[in-house]
């Protein structure tokens, strides 16, 4: 597995190896922590080198007599999710810069294209939201009031546009959105934004993340083409769960 930064290492790690942690069937493991909260009651983590790991709220373990279960297992586990009426949403693939990746990107020059977007740039970036699908809107949430926005243009024109603000609170992970006008896409616009907003990102002190569903090749593509490494795929809660 690749070295990523003691930040990523220690983010996860308080999510899956606090409180109390099962060791289950296969390897499968299952924390019971007051890190999650209501909104959050169960997560599932798999990541590259095989791990399978399970977070849970004290309050579910609870609702789910985990303590009296002998055979829990992966698929034990997400069935018992299920009969809860507890839906998790569908896993995205998580990147992250490896730390022999970092030096060449804060050695390198950012695309001439590309630049730092700013409030004065209001009107360029409305208008490249015009020119964009309502689906890839939605799909990107790239917006000019998140805490980082970067852009590449054509002509003066604002083609490609990645927002990041930090992802959960007390952490040093910032979670990206990147979004290119369908009628300019393939032409490295997108590699060049990620790269350069990343590169920002860690001159702030701060680690960026790259999100994608797993059904979506060409997001998963970019995030290697820009330099990104795959940490694992991540199963939140959904938000229309039941449970």
């Amino acid at each position: 597995m690749a070295q990523f930064s003691p930040e990523i290492a220690n983010h996860w790690r308080a999510t899956f190896s606090s409180g109390t942690v099962m060791e289950c069937e296969g390897g499968f493991t299952v924390a019971i922590t007051s890190v999650l909260d209501d909104d959050s009651e169960a997560m599932v983590l798999k990541t590259v080198d095989r791990k399978v790991m399970a977070a849970v709220t004290p309050a579910l373990a609870e609702k789910l007599a985990m303590s009296a279960r002998r055979d829990l297992s992966e698929p034990v586990f997400l069935r018992m999710l299920q009969e809860a009426g507890i839906t998790l949403h569908d896993a995205d693939y998580i990147f992250y810069l490896a730390e022999g990746e970092k030096a060449a990107l804060l050695r390198e020059q950012p695309a001439s294209s590309v630049r730092l977007l700013t409030a004065d740039d209001a009107a360029v970036f409305a208008a490249f939201q015009s020119s964009a699908s309502e689906e890839d809107l939605d799909a990107a949430y790239v917006e000019l009031d998140h805490w980082l926005v970067f852009g590449a243009f054509e002509s003066d024109r604002l083609v490609c546009a990645a927002s990041m603000y930090p992802w959960m609170e007390e952490s040093r992970l910032a979670d990206m959105g990147i979004l290119t006008l369908a009628t300019h896409r393939g032409k490295g616009h997108a590699r060049s934004v990620v790269r350069a907003i990343s590169r920002h990102a860690l001159g702030q002190g701060y680690e960026p993340q790259y999100r994608c569903q797993l059904d979506n090749p060409a997001s998963a593509a970019l995030a290697k083409a820009a330099g990104l490494t795959l940490f694992g795929e991540w199963q939140p809660v959904s938000p229309s769960s039941q449970g």
